[in-house]
């Protein structure tokens, strides 16, 4: 029997991590330093100068991690491949003992009846292509083209779904723009050129396992709601730049063919050396089809005009001390009425809906799917010896039913899948945040299943959104 909360049948249930955030074990089986090697290792740049070295221990806990997954219930999971176990510099032969664990891997969740989703870059850049310009340069596109014919050869259609990259606003942004992450740069001319490439790569790639394999091809997007303060002009046009850095800047380019003019205007500082790495073809590259897109949503943002701060204060929003603009010339206001999850994120699940329906209604018809969402909380092990913890329970209530909302509105979701499947290693944010459904004890490698792997496990089961509690 159906009901309002049920969801389309066939619709993929699954759970996501990223190799770095797991996987331990940097210096086994072969595997090169990453960008993210460098960074951690760097004093002052992560919470409590924590790193990635064991991390979950995915490497060596691989079968038990499967088995989880398997009794969860998951129809897919979504993993990451670490470029430098496969290629240890980023550039000529495999590594056999990488191809052999992701191998092993992809079986592992065949054999358990779960579709694998391979993520090829999610931010782990060997580090010997970061020392020669990393995706500043066009030449990292090639050994990106390289890396997936590796990856291709060694896995094709065992897996089921393949997406080029994660979130690339991310890796140009924060890791090249303001150097909140790995490579550390902050420099907005970089994170420009970063941004092209990048998109080129995944341009490269895709072409790249559509000569390897006959599965879906995409990638995925970090994206979300830019809302003004106020109807004022100046708070609409602050919104909207900050829309065009985090959302049109690249889904513009990837289904209109074209960047968007103002936000070139903005990176009017490096316009010279942007035009210069646009070369003949490029657009047309990455704006080719895909298959699906993925979608990660965390938040949605209030954004208001400098100039206009005392009347967002008045309106009731909470403006950061001394309200210091971006470098887009907007300022980020707060919505105090609104729950924060420990990460101190606004909890927003409408903007979820909000999203998905944009992206079908301006962009493009293709399949989408959730590809990211979930809850940093402060969860614990109680006296219990159980992880309760209601507050995430509360929001992936909260954002599958904004999934649920989409599909109804006509937009052709396919898959939602949490972030994420185990606790892990938060890239700057260390080990001070916990997004997952399983608790692990880091010093033992230990797993709690948590309250929450109950409650979709039974939402899995049943492929319908339980009653509110």
């Amino acid at each position: 029997m159906t009901t309002e909360r049920s969801f389309p049948e066939g619709f993929l249930w699954g759970a996501a991590t990223a190799a770095y955030q797991v996987e331990g074990a940097v210096t086994e089986g072969g595997r090169g330093v990453s960008i993210w090697d460098t960074f951690s290792h760097t004093p002052g740049r992560t919470f409590n100068g924590d790193n990635g070295d064991v991390a979950c221990q995915h490497y060596k806990y691989v079968e038990e991690d499967l088995d989880l997954m398997k009794r969860l219930g998951l129809r897919a999971y979504r993993f990451s491949i670490a470029w430098p176990r496969l290629q240890p510099d980023g550039k000529g032969p495999a590594n056999q003992a990488g191809l052999d664990f992701y191998r092993r891997l992809v079986a592992g969740v065949r054999q358990r009846g779960m579709l694998p989703v391979a993520t090829l870059y999610h931010w782990d850049l060997p580090q010997a292509l970061e020392d020669v310009g990393g995706w500043t340069v066009r030449d990292t596109c090639d050994r990106f083209a390289e890396y997936t014919q590796i990856a291709a050869d060694a896995l094709a259609d065992d897996v089921g779904m393949w997406i080029t990259l994660n979130e690339p606003w991310c890796s140009a942004w924060l890791g090249y723009g303001i150097g909140a992450h790995a490579p550390g740069h902050a420099d907005p001319a970089m994170a420009v050129l970063a941004t092209h490439h990048l998109l080129l790569a995944h341009a490269r790639g895709t072409e790249v396992l559509r000569r390897s394999t006959r599965v879906p091809v995409g990638i995925t997007l970090n994206l979300g709601g830019r809302i003004p303060a106020s109807d004022h002009e100046l708070d609409v046009a602050a919104a909207w730049r900050e829309d065009g850095l985090f959302n049109r800047l690249y889904l513009d380019p990837l289904f209109k063919g074209k960047y968007p003019e103002d936000m070139l205007q903005f990176a009017a500082a490096s316009r010279a050396a942007f035009d210069d790495a646009v070369e003949p073809g490029d657009l047309a590259a990455i704006g080719q089809p895909v298959d699906f897109l993925g979608v990660n949503y965390y938040n949605t943002i209030v954004v208001a005009d400098p100039g206009r701060l005392p009347e967002a204060r008045q309106a009731g929003f909470s403006v950061p001390p001394g309200g210091q603009a971006s470098a887009l010339g907007t300022v980020i206001v707060g919505r105090p009425a609104l729950e924060r999850t420990a990460a101190n994120w606004e909890i927003d699940s409408g903007g979820l809906t909000d999203i998905l329906v944009r992206v079908a209604d301006e962009y493009t018809k293709i399949p989408l799917y959730v590809t990211e969402n979930g809850a940093a909380e402060d969860d614990y092990v109680g006296p219990d010896a159980v992880v309760h913890d209601p507050a995430r329970i509360r929001y992936l209530q909260q954002h599958i039913q904004a999934a649920k909302n989409a599909i109804d509105r006509g937009v052709d979701l396919r898959g939602y899948f949490v972030w994420s499947l185990l606790d892990n290693f938060e890239w700057a944010e260390g080990y001070s945040l916990r997004f997952g459904l399983v608790w692990v004890d880091y010093p033992t490698g230990k797993r709690t299943a948590k309250d929450s792997y109950g409650w979709y496990r039974e939402l899995i089961a049943t492929n319908e959104l339980p009653a509110p509690a």
